[in-house]
């Protein structure tokens, strides 16, 4: 996968009119069920945060279209889980990997709605959980506060956290940039979160 990442990156540098797009199509792709498997998500957004510090890209329509990205995919996986139920089990990549399904639905039935936020920050199941949450005909108004709600957090965190490795802090401090600070708060709301539900999760198995 990092294969795949540098050359985008370099492409990005190359040509960063094109970077919004790129990081549409990379946060759709690391979301949407059928994509997920093929795309560096995680590993180019958080190279995307290393880039903000150099002024190659602006954090806030960088993180706009990862969030939209990773809301689109969800979104898109957990209509395809209610329209055609459990078939989906003979498609590629399930039919490959005959234990990926059946796991995300073991995962949702344990945890229930909040899978649906729990799962975006654990890539075994991140884009498997929106599919479940379909086939288990989730109700739509919790599928998309648990969706945006997680999406709001984790294309953030990956950002941020490429920033910090970019030694961006005294950045963001010396500029008195509220908003960037607020949204590493939130990110490291987010984090925490994240550590407390599954440290909940392996307290709770019998």
């Amino acid at each position: 996968m990092e294969d795949l990442a540098q050359p985008l990156l370099d492409l990005i540098k190359a040509h960063q009119g094109w970077a919004i797009a790129i990081m549409f199509i990379t946060a759709f792709g690391e979301s949407f069920a059928f994509l997920s498997l093929l795309f560096p998500g995680t590993t180019l957004l958080i190279a995307a945060g290393t880039l903000v510090k150099t002024g190659t890209l602006h954090y806030l329509p960088v993180m706009i279209v990862a969030i939209a990205g990773a809301v689109l995919g969800d979104s898109i996986s957990y209509w395809i889980g209610r329209r055609f139920g459990g078939g989906i089990a003979r498609l590629w990549p399930f039919s490959r990997n005959r234990a990926l399904l059946p796991n995300g639905m073991r995962f949702f039935e344990r945890h229930g709605g909040k899978s649906v936020f729990i799962g975006r920050f654990f890539g075994p199941v991140r884009a498997v959980i929106p599919l479940a949450a379909g086939i288990m005909q989730m109700p739509r108004a919790r599928f998309w506060f648990a969706n945006v709600a997680s999406a709001l957090v984790w294309a953030p965190m990956l950002l941020f956290v490429g920033d910090v490795v970019g030694e961006a802090g005294d950045r963001l401090i010396g500029s008195g940039n509220t908003a960037l600070l607020a949204f590493g708060g939130l990110t490291l709301f987010g984090i925490a979160g994240v550590v407390w539900a599954a440290w909940h999760s392996a307290r709770s198995k019998p």
